[in-house]
Parts: C-alpha cells; structure tokens; sequence
C-alpha cells in the first residue's frame, strides 16, 4: 500500500522521549542546551516535562514510582525510551497497521500528555523500536502554556 493510498500519514516528528530517575536530568539538559520545560504533567509511577525542541519535544520520564519506567530503568539503565511520531488520523493508523499484522500495544488509542491521544507500536513489530502515534488536538492544548500549541 502506498501513502497515497492510505487514510493516514505521519506528520512529523513529536518527541524523542529519555527516561531517567532522580531530578537531575531535566535541570542538566535544560541548561546544557538552553532549554525550558513547557510541560509538566504526574501520572502513575512517573512524571513527564515536555522541552521544546524546534517543531518537536524533548520528553523526559522520570520514574516516581512503581510502573513502565521504573522497569524499563531497571533493566536497561536511564536512556532513549521511545519515539513519537505525529500521525494525521490515529484511529486509521492504529486499524490500517493492525490489519497489516503490526503488533500494538493495548487493544486502542488512549489519552496522553498535552491533550494529545496516542498509541504504541510494539518494539517486535519495528526491530526493537518502541514507537508512539501521536494524534495532537489544538483544542486539548487550548489554556496551556504550550509555545507550540496549533503548531502546523
């Protein structure tokens, strides 16, 4: 299947996401590249700071708690975590690569960060890649501090 022909694109990069635990890292690479959170946002086991980066996001994962993170650091150490990719229609990605065979991770599209909705793609289906989609929602980024709300 070409683009052309699906209901679906990628749009951009969203974020490049490092997971951490302790507080140092948003402080050093803040300063280090002159960066400033535009994004802060607790949930279980972990808080997320959005950077950012040009058109895109340095997303940091801090683990807090028991949960996705604290394991990941536990086996593999702080490092690159994931990348998000911006989709223009997650529902159509989500079904078109799960009717192509790509393994997913959770049966559908839920809430994320910022008012976005995402979904993953399973690292066995992209040679060790963990993957997210990323639907942004202008209206769900409406009120926040996000220098890059209703960006193209």
């Amino acid at each position: 299947m070409t683009e052309q022909q699906r209901a679906w694109r990628v749009t951009g990069l969203h974020h490049v996401a490092f997971a951490h635990d302790g507080d140092r890292a948003p402080s050093l690479l803040a300063e280090l590249l002159g960066l400033r959170r535009c994004h802060l946002e607790s949930t279980d086991g972990f808080v997320e700071r959005m950077l950012p980066v040009g058109n895109a996001y340095l997303q940091l994962l801090e683990a807090t708690g028991p949960g996705v993170i604290k394991r990941f650091i536990e086996r593999r150490g702080a490092g690159l975590h994931h990348v998000a990719l911006e989709v223009s229609d997650l529902d159509e990605a989500v079904s078109d690569l799960r009717g192509r065979g790509v393994r997913m991770v959770g049966e559908a599209p839920r809430p994320g960060g910022m008012g976005t909705r995402i979904a993953f793609v399973h690292p066995a289906s992209c040679d060790g890649l963990l993957l997210e989609l990323v639907e942004s929602s202008p209206a769900g980024l409406t009120g926040t501090k996000d220098p890059m709300a209703g960006r193209s």
